[in-house]
């Protein structure tokens, strides 16, 4: 069976993947002007400030949209459709695109709360993925 990928790491997004290793969830707010933003980068994307502080995030949103995955993108993803591919909206304000685990597609829906959740990735490191919020 093939290797799912894993992710890129660079010199912008190196904190975010090490907090995500130590079960962290981060994004960066820019000093300047308050906004957030993410993926990480070395510049505020609202008002070009360099530097945005890197916060942590709670871990908690809700689903924007989603779309199921029947037909997997290489043979790596064969084994796990159907799954849920979600776009969440964090309540730190940014947006995070992620996996819904344990939850069957068909139970899926916009504007479920959901909370964070990380899976090891092979060789080291974690994948944030979100999971429903029992409240």
């Amino acid at each position: 069976m093939a290797a799912k990928p894993v992710p890129l790491v660079t010199a912008d997004t190196r904190p975010f993947w090490d907090a995500c290793a130590e079960g962290a969830l981060t994004f960066q707010r820019c000093a300047a002007c308050g906004h957030v933003q993410f993926p990480p980068r070395p510049f505020c994307t609202e008002c070009r400030a360099a530097g945005p502080g890197t916060e942590r995030s709670a871990g908690l949103g809700i689903i924007h949209s989603y779309t199921i995955v029947h037909r997997a993108p290489t043979a790596a993803f064969k084994a796990d459709t159907p799954y849920v591919l979600a776009l969440v909206d964090f309540d730190e304000g940014f947006r995070l695109m992620v996996n819904l685990r344990g939850c069957p597609p068909s139970d899926a829906r916009i504007g479920l709360r959901v909370c964070v959740l990380f899976e090891p990735l092979a060789g080291g490191g974690a994948l944030p993925q979100v999971r429903l919020l029992v409240e």
